[in-house]
């Protein structure tokens, strides 16, 4: 906002931050199209986490996703919005989800030429005590000829051709990666849009913090067992 209360119009929006990167690639526009139904969905989630306990949107479904975790109300509707969002933008053909057991194949009629793989709502183990939960996805092109399967999903990471998260805390942020660095974009509930306040992210070549889940440890490579404890505690000070 400027000095008089006017709208900054130099702002980027992600919606114009992606047709540019969409142009200066020279592609179809297809994953123009897939990243901004992707960002409706996450626009609908971050209202639908807000509102959640006003909806009665806490609580149990009564379902186990594919990793065990019990699966809430507001996962159930988040899966739903991103599922007919991707489906509604004819760009991909392959949805997989951690809340589905398998993969989604899209109808003939509405597919594209992407694989969309996604934790509508991870963390929702949170949602009843307030604390940040996000939305992740990865994108691949599909490299087989033929129908679609879930196989289409099987690849490596190098092969993404976009990726991002999304957070709902006491802001929305989506963070997005096309291969060309990472950037973040705050939501503007005022106008409804992402805007860019954090261009080409990198993570210090040096830092005093390390963050992991530990209730894994006992699974960890001995190497890195090794490493934490020196950091843990370090010797010759």
């Amino acid at each position: 906002m400027s000095d008089k209360g006017a709208f900054d119009t130099n702002v980027v929006t992600l919606t114009r931050f992606v047709l540019e990167e969409g142009r200066k690639a020279q592609g179809t526009g297809e994953l123009t199209t897939l990243l901004n139904s992707i960002c409706t969905a996450v626009k609908a989630i971050s209202c639908a986490v807000r509102k959640a306990g006003i909806a009665n949107l806490y609580g149990i479904a009564g379902n186990i996703n594919v990793t065990g975790d019990q699966v809430k109300k507001l996962d159930v509707l988040s899966n739903d919005l991103v599922i007919n969002m991707i489906k509604s933008s004819f760009t991909s053909c392959v949805l997989v989800s951690e809340e589905d057991e398998k993969a989604i194949i899209v109808e003939p009629d509405k597919q594209g030429k992407y694989i969309v793989c996604f934790d509508p709502l991870d963390g929702s183990s949170n949602i009843d005590c307030l604390v940040s939960i996000g939305s992740i996805f990865a994108i691949y092109k599909k490299t087989t000829d033929g129908a679609p399967s879930e196989n289409d999903a099987l690849q490596p990471g190098r092969k993404m051709v976009a990726a991002g998260y999304a957070l709902y805390g006491s802001a929305t942020m989506m963070v997005l990666s096309t291969g060309q660095g990472v950037n973040c974009f705050m939501l503007d509930p005022s106008i409804g849009e992402f805007i860019l306040t954090d261009k080409d992210v990198r993570i210090k070549k040096k830092g005093k913090i390390y963050s992991l889940n530990e209730g894994y440890a006992q699974h960890f490579n001995p190497d890195v067992t090794e490493y934490l404890q020196k950091k843990k505690y370090p010797t010759g000070r």
